[in-house]
């Protein structure tokens, strides 16, 4: 779906260019979608040219490299938001819960119980979105199907803030059909939030409901790229 004049742009307006044209197609509002700039791996010099463009969503993997690198610019920037979408140990829930404004990946009771617990000592409510193991692979983390509803109910008893549903399709296969029956899964349990669609897929999921997509060589290039090779502002 690409417009061949989206390559003259700087990658960020492309890509919201991309998500609009997507949204009109579907009959969506394109402000409904918000974009996840994944800044794994990526440093300050990569990522504040996005802040500078506007960009004020981003989205890291590990607790540990977030905490390296976002509170001096969550300081310098009041107004970014940042999101876990990545796997979560039970035992890195309260970070977890200080740093992020978002968490993308509960998955397990186990989990669910330390995030209850970390948010009850921090006083921050941190919304949830379940992670789903769509296509039942072994080797990916995220709920089985089966098990959705049940954790779905615990973390309602839990009294628990549930933004909805994530899950990543199996890889080399079309993604239209997962992520329709995330959307499903989600209406059937009375759950809006659809984190689904990430570089190579956004515009899929876009039209098939996404309220959250996760795009990051998309935005940043290829993981090793220099900022002087991205497109200027």
């Amino acid at each position: 779906m690409t417009d061949t004049t989206d390559v003259a742009l700087p990658p960020l307006m492309a890509i919201r260019a991309r998500i609009a044209r997507a949204a009109g197609l579907a009959g969506r509002d394109a402000a409904a979608v918000n974009l996840i700039a994944i800044s794994k791996t990526r440093d300050e010099a990569h990522i504040v040219p996005l802040i500078d463009q506007g960009q004020r969503l981003f989205g890291e993997n590990r607790v540990q490299e977030a905490h390296a690198k976002w509170p001096a610019l969550t300081e310098r920037y009041r107004d970014v938001r940042l999101h876990l979408v990545g796997q979560l140990q039970s035992n890195k829930a309260e970070d977890a819960v200080r740093l992020f404004d978002a968490i993308h990946s509960l998955d397990r009771p186990s989990l669910l119980g330390a995030l209850a617990r970390a948010m009850d000592r921090t006083g921050r409510r941190v919304p949830l979105f379940v992670q789903i193991n769509i296509g039942e692979e072994a080797q990916k983390g995220g709920c089985a199907l089966a098990a959705v509803p049940a954790l779905l109910a615990e973390a309602r008893a839990a009294d628990l803030p549930l933004a909805g549903l994530m899950a990543v399709p199996p890889a080399g296969v079309e993604a239209a059909p997962y992520f329709a029956l995330l959307r499903k899964i989600a209406a059937d349990n009375g759950l809006d939030g659809l984190s689904m669609g990430m570089s190579d897929d956004f515009e899929t999921a876009v039209m098939l409901g996404a309220t959250h997509i996760r795009v990051g060589s998309a935005l940043f290039g290829p993981r090793g790229d220099q900022p002087s090779a991205l497109p200027s502002p």
